[in-house]
């Protein structure tokens, strides 16, 4: 079973993504943790990625593709893959689909956790890290026992600048501006399935089993 998750920051989509390997047995494929992964083996592909990324440009999309097709061919991809990060845009789902064609391979799901914004932009702001040991905390669904204070370590919490609201809004903009033509692409595919991404992390994860089979 080869599929795509998609969903906006904030969605959940790593928590779910855990339960889904366990679940199928199929590993879960970052782009970004490929492209770390190529660079340091050194692979023809990987250094390629590496003069880009040196220059602080983007990796073009037939060099990710290519790194996704070397990756699915690996042994622990037999019984299918989860692509996470990848496709951004229609652009790449399009040569996506082409190299799948030539493997004889398709994506079979798009499984998309759909949250409102209201809720994201909760979740996301409300996020606190230990200065000292890193932990993480949340407001309002694991807060610390002490306001300001780190039950690990009793470092000082604060709230990351990617965390800020302007800075939420502006991603939540951005994965809406990329991916929404993403959405529709899969939809006319007839492989989108739209999961409710809120309630109990168990809830979220048994509608996704259901519309997967």
């Amino acid at each position: 079973m080869n599929i795509i998750l998609l969903g906006p920051p904030g969605a959940g989509k790593g928590t779910q993504a855990k339960r889904m390997m366990e679940r199928y047995g199929i590993p879960q494929i970052s782009t970004g943790d490929m492209l770390r992964a190529a660079v340091a083996a050194g692979t023809q592909l990987g250094l390629e990625a590496k003069k880009y990324m040196d220059a602080g440009q983007l990796v073009p999309d037939e060099v990710v593709v290519g790194l996704v097709k070397e990756r699915i061919q690996q042994e622990d991809c037999k019984k299918g893959f989860m692509l996470d990060g990848f496709p951004r845009n229609v652009s790449q789902a399009e040569t996506l689909d082409k190299m799948l064609s030539e493997l004889g391979q398709q994506i079979d799901h798009v499984v998309c956790i759909e949250v409102p914004d209201e809720e994201l932009v909760k979740r996301l702001t409300g996020r606190r890290t230990c200065r000292q040991c890193g932990a993480g905390f949340h407001v309002v669904f694991d807060p610390p026992k002490k306001e300001g204070v780190c039950d690990k370590c009793g470092g000082e919490l604060y709230q990351r600048d990617d965390d800020n609201v302007e800075t939420v809004t502006s991603r939540l903009k951005v994965y809406k501006d990329q991916t929404e033509p993403l959405i529709n692409y899969y939809e006319k595919q007839g492989k989108l399935r739209r999961i409710d991404g809120l309630g109990a992390i168990d809830e979220i994860f048994q509608r996704i089993v259901s519309v997967l089979g």
